[in-house]
């Protein structure tokens, strides 16, 4: 089997050279670009497993490089390496499609951590099949979702929480669990990220008229509910 492809984004020359050698040092192989256009031609022709995205870029801002990215590669995995950490920009970069966000300058034995946690996201995502909870069907290997027949449309990092709430529905996961399994096992800080992507699978999966298909589990976390719940016993 050969080496996992990692593409990376980067304009700064010295960031972009050490980078690239400290992966294949690691054991990756690696394409490295300059502009967002290049990393949309080398997506689509490379194929990379994880692309390693910096935001400011020359020619176009890298969050809309990842909406593109996400688009139509939404089986490639993108994090985002960048100076911007104010909060809003996390949730707003996570918000596009990213998988991850990590903040310069960082140590390589992070990023490469990070790394091989997504690896072997996506290699269980891969190897797994379907998850059933009543009238939503999500199908792991494809990374899509239904409900009643209808295709629904996530982002990255809402199908992995998804996945990781239905495939234990009706059990309580805890907000540790989640930023853990769904973000990083070395992850630490504020959980609003975890919020907002519950409140994104709300929007996309509830209907107006019923309870919430996730309950909130007021100081624990969340509970996809494994059959339909009337309004009144739904906690939200």
């Amino acid at each position: 089997m050969s080496a996992e492809l990692i593409l990376v984004v980067e304009d700064d020359e010295r960031i972009g050279i050490s980078l690239s050698r400290a992966l294949e040092g690691a054991g990756y192989r690696t394409v490295w670009v300059t502009t967002g256009a290049s990393a949309l031609t080398e997506a689509a022709t490379e194929q990379p497993q994880i692309i390693l995205l910096d935001l400011g870029l020359p020619d176009v801002d890298g969050l809309e490089v990842c909406r593109q990215l996400n688009r139509n590669h939404p089986d490639i995995d993108v994090i985002m390496l960048t100076a911007r950490d104010d909060e809003l920009d996390i949730v707003t970069g996570l918000d596009t499609g990213a998988v991850d966000y990590i903040t310069k300058p960082f140590k390589l034995a992070e990023l490469l951590a990070r790394l091989r946690a997504q690896l072997r996201r996506s290699d269980h995502a891969s190897t797994s099949e379907r998850i059933v909870v009543g009238d939503l069907v999500l199908d792991v290997y494809a990374r899509r979702v239904f409900i009643d027949g209808s295709e629904v449309a996530l982002r990255a990092k809402e199908f992995d929480l998804l996945t990781r709430l239905a495939g234990d529905a009706g059990h309580t996961v805890t907000r540790d669990q989640l930023m853990t399994d769904v973000w990083d096992e070395h992850w630490f800080g504020s959980t609003k990220t975890l919020d907002f992507h519950i409140a994104a699978l709300r929007r996309k999966l509830d209907r107006p008229d019923a309870a919430s298909r996730i309950t909130t589990v007021r100081g624990v976390g969340f509970r996809f509910e494994s059959s339909p719940i009337d309004q009144s016993g739904s906690v939200r």
